[in-house]
């Protein structure tokens, strides 16, 4: 079939294509608020740390996954891990494209923002009020969040419909050094504020004595699985069409470390312009604590109109931001069409049954923050048992055999050691750690009726949506490791190769 010889056009293509996957609106503005709500220094430390131990480990062995198969996510956990493991890939699948329905939206909010930037809506005699007016007319409006999602959804689709080289690659080469021109062009900006060395002190002051506090770990490793799209199944689906003799360390590294410059220039970017244009201390803490949306839609549009050449800025920041979400979007997109290729139909087809189901599953979470938010705690905690999912796929295979035989083959430029077979070994540990936090932050929000399955944040929403997605996966296990086609490692495929020497 010939949608499965497509390829990158070179491997820059692939590492810039790999590191918008990472680089997501979660680096613009999570991660400087994370950051801030746990020391600044201590965090960044912490989380440098995850980004050795988990994420870069775990990219890895997903790329060690989509090269070896040449299948989505599905079928590489059928021909990687063994027939009966093919439900796992099913939710990585699953989890994916249920976070693509409520990010285009939030792509939408990006875009839309943008405009009113351009259009002159932030003035100077903006308060904090008048932008907490907007963004509720805003948010209230279903014809207009809807249209943004639709336009969001279309542009990402039609970089999809292209195909890989002509598609995602072209214009991630586009996208990423423009990402990063903005996001350059915003620090500048904001280091030159009075009063913005307050911030980078903030930031990066070491306060060791932190480190002993485990909530700074736990939040720094959730930050490194989120932000970088370790265990999504993007870099499964980005490595089937990469070459034979592409180097999985070297590769891996650049773009945990292309993710991590992005959040660290973000930081860089947000943290000094809210301490230089806060009255005071004490309203810049409350800024830094409160939630996402409300400090990027709300507190920051305020705050860019009190700079000399404020609109321009503001236009900048929501662009990039646009721009981030774009990124990340698009391999949300090509892991369901991957998966639906592989079963057999052209890119175009499956590319379009995609659209379609994003945009009208993601009505709802247009309509609805609170419905929005609450598919974002269920499949954002999802995406850590997705994580669990690949290490388990890599110890079956022999984790010793993967490093060996897949990593440090003999054209990688990065000889990797035995400390990632600790890593990979040691996951599950992590897992349990870190998703047991969750689970017990999530009870004490909620301590007389956690179990409910429809509060927003609640551990029993969590858990009935899991378990409706786990019965649906392994009900069609046989039949999708049945309808999914042959891959570079399936069995029938060995075997013909042996028959024809």
């Amino acid at each position: 079939m010939g949608q499965k010889k497509e390829q990158w056009g070179s491997r820059w293509g692939f590492i810039l294509a790999s590191i918008g996957m990472a680089i997501g609106t979660g680096n613009i503005w999570r991660f400087p608020r994370v950051a801030a709500a746990n020391g600044g220094g201590p965090f960044i430390i912490a989380w440098t740390i995850a980004l050795f131990v988990w994420a870069i480990p775990l990219l890895m062995g997903e790329m060690v996954m989509g090269k070896k198969t040449g299948l989505g996510t599905i079928g590489a956990f059928r021909d990687f891990v063994g027939r009966k493991y093919t439900w796992m890939g099913t939710w990585i699948a699953a989890v994916c494209i249920g976070i693509m329905f409520y990010y285009s939206v939030v792509m939408g909010w990006c875009v839309k923002y943008f405009t009113l930037a351009v259009g002159g809506a932030f003035k100077s005699e903006l308060d904090t009020v008048a932008t907490q007016a907007i963004w509720n007319t805003f948010t209230t409006t279903p014809s207009q969040t809807i249209l943004f999602h639709l336009i969001s959804i279309t542009i990402a689709g039609f970089i999809i419909y292209r195909g890989v080289s002509a598609g995602i690659e072209k214009a991630s080469k586009i996208m990423i050094p423009t990402l990063f021109v903005l996001l350059i062009i915003a620090v500048i900006r904001s280091l030159t504020l009075e009063g913005a060395l307050q911030g980078l002190e903030y930031l990066f002051s070491p306060k060791l004595e932190m480190l002993a506090e485990p909530k700074i770990w736990l939040e720094a490793f959730t930050q490194a699985a989120w932000s970088t799209g370790a265990g999504w199944g993007f870099i499964i689906t980005y490595s089937v069409y990469t070459s034979h003799k592409e180097d999985i360390a070297g590769n891996c590294m650049i773009m945990g470390m292309g993710d991590h410059i992005g959040a660290l220039v973000a930081g860089m970017t947000v943290l000094p312009a809210i301490f230089a244009l806060s009255p005071t201390q004490e309203i810049a803490n409350q800024a830094l604590t409160s939630n996402h949306t409300g400090l990027t839609f709300i507190y920051l549009a305020q705050l860019f109109t009190k700079m000399p050449a404020g609109g321009l800025l503001a236009a900048v920041f929501f662009l990039a931001m646009a721009i981030a979400a774009l990124s990340s979007l698009l391999p949300m997109i090509e892991v369901g069409v991957r998966n639906f290729m592989d079963a057999g139909m052209t890119r175009k087809k499956a590319t379009t049954y995609i659209l379609v189901l994003g945009f009208l599953f993601g009505i709802p979470s247009a309509y609805s923050l609170n419905f929005l938010d609450n598919q974002d705690w269920v499949w954002g905690v999802g995406l850590l048992v997705s994580g669990l999912f690949v290490a388990f796929a890599l110890i079956k295979y022999g984790i010793e055999k993967a490093r060996s035989k897949e990593i440090n083959t003999q054209w990688a430029d990065f000889k990797v050691g035995k400390w990632w077979n600790w890593c990979i070994g040691l996951f599950p540990v992590f897992f349990v750690w870190v998703t047991g936090w969750w689970f017990i932050q999530a009870i004490s929000w909620y301590p007389d009726n956690w179990w409910h399955p429809f509060e927003v944040f609640s551990a029993g929403t969590i858990i009935f949506q899991w378990a409706i997605l786990i019965v649906i996966a392994l009900l069609t296990n046989n039949w999708l490791a049945d309808k999914i086609g042959k891959g570079r490692y399936s069995e029938n495929n060995i075997y013909d190769a042996l028959e024809n020497k």
